[in-house]
């Protein structure tokens, strides 16, 4: 079979707000794909570094070939799938998504990443906090300005799917998302969408019996 009608295989994990950015990019544009969990904490990933050097999730094998960093997948899936627009036409919008998504997932994402967050020790709660906190303090003011009913204007763009995981992160560590009007209103309209409901990590393949609602 040839490979672009094979469906795509998400190599992921239930929590990681990576593989869910992917996981809502895939069900905004209607792909239908297959999932392969990958627990790093459990095995250490020594398999999943054939898949992933960096042993990071997700991987996705699409169209025979493999590839990894959600915001290059969603990007690839934007550009050879039919579906709704990810990133939009107008040159102005694309920047400020491209700015948003990469505020969250090069600014904030990282810093409290596992691989990050086990060096840390018995602060790693704290050290979370202050870099979600100092990423938000960016994102509320910038989101103010490009905003309407998403993130930028009136369209689900990149920037939602980053949006939503990473205040699921920041409500796991304790971050007060009140602080952050328009990223509150922001993530409550996202999640009323089917696409962010039926990829929460509530409810996935791999998501624990005492995790799953």
């Amino acid at each position: 079979m040839h490979a672009s009608l094979l469906k795509p295989v998400l190599h992921g994990y239930f929590r990681s707000s990576c593989s869910w950015r992917v996981r809502i990019a895939f069900a905004l544009k209607g792909i239908e794909y297959d999932q392969v969990a990958v627990n790093l904490i459990k095995d250490g990933g020594q398999q999943y570094k054939k898949l992933n050097p960096m042993q990071q999730v997700p991987s996705v094998e699409i169209d025979g070939i493999t590839l990894s960093q959600s915001l290059a997948v969603i990007q690839y899936i934007d550009e050879t799938r039919p579906g709704p627009l990810l990133l939009p036409a107008d040159p102005k919008k694309r920047a400020q998504v491209r700015m948003i998504s990469d505020l969250i997932a090069s600014g904030i994402q990282p810093l409290q990443n596992l691989h990050v967050i086990q060096k840390i020790g018995a602060e790693k709660a704290q050290w979370a906090q202050h870099f979600i906190e100092r990423g938000f303090q960016a994102l509320e003011p910038i989101l103010k300005q490009t905003a309407g009913k998403y993130c930028v204007g009136d369209e689900i763009s990149m920037a939602d799917i980053c949006l939503v995981p990473q205040v699921y992160n920041a409500e796991r560590f304790k971050v007060d998302v009140e602080q952050y009007p328009t990223i509150k209103r922001l993530n409550q309209t996202l999640l009323e969408i089917e696409a962010f409901k039926v990829t929460n990590p509530s409810c996935q393949p791999d998501t624990p019996a005492d995790l799953r609602s």
